[in-house]
């Protein structure tokens, strides 16, 4: 495409464009959809491993990996061999951080971009050729890094509380005094729920 014809995106990195930008926002979000799916099938990438034995790792495959089934529409279905497609619960996960990746993360490009312009060098290094050193590969990082940590904590990473836990932590953290307050203020509630009976 002629230069004339790209759009500068920002003045502080010059040879980004909003044509590429659009244009990578794509891409990114197509391949994260696909690539979830492809990897989401091997059992090395979705068991867990427990201990620090290597042998061969055999899980039933948690719920983020077990494809759930969607109708497909009916002008669509009419023209298939199959009326529906599998899409594993991963996929929508991996599909936002590529939406996340493609919109927001450039960001941290532009500030480490800001960053060269300000002590006037151009590149970080010249460890790879055309391209700058490794800190400049690793720029957008800072800020997917957090994201993704937020997210998982937020949305994919289960929290199993259980009783034990619970009385772990009450029997570490509160006093004797506190303790019995909430004895006192569960017998109560339990009292008020007809759990137990007068």
């Amino acid at each position: 495409m002629p230069a004339t014809l790209l759009t500068p995106l920002i003045k502080l990195s010059p040879k980004k464009t909003w044509e590429g930008y659009i244009g990578a926002s794509i891409a990114t979000m197509i391949a994260s959809f696909t690539f979830a799916n492809i990897l989401g099938r091997f059992q090395w990438l979705t068991c867990p491993r427990k201990d620090l034995s290597t042998g061969w790792l055999q899980c039933d495959p948690g719920p983020l990996f077990k494809p759930e089934y969607y109708p497909l529409p009916r002008l669509i279905s009419h023209w298939l061999p199959w009326k529906e497609i599998g899409i594993l619960p991963v996929q929508w996960h991996a599909l936002w951080m590529g939406l996340f990746a493609s919109i927001i993360a450039p960001f941290g490009g532009f500030f480490a971009s800001g960053f060269k312009r300000a002590f006037k060098i151009k590149d970080f290094g010249d460890s790879i050729p055309g391209h700058g050193g490794f800190t400049d590969r690793m720029d957008c990082q800072m800020v997917m890094a957090v994201f993704v940590y937020i997210y998982h904590q937020s949305f994919v990473f289960f929290q199993d509380y259980s009783v034990e836990m619970f009385l772990d932590q009450i029997t570490r953290n509160l006093s004797f005094e506190e303790q019995q307050a909430l004895y006192g203020k569960l017998g109560q509630i339990l009292h008020e729920q007809h759990f137990i009976k007068p």
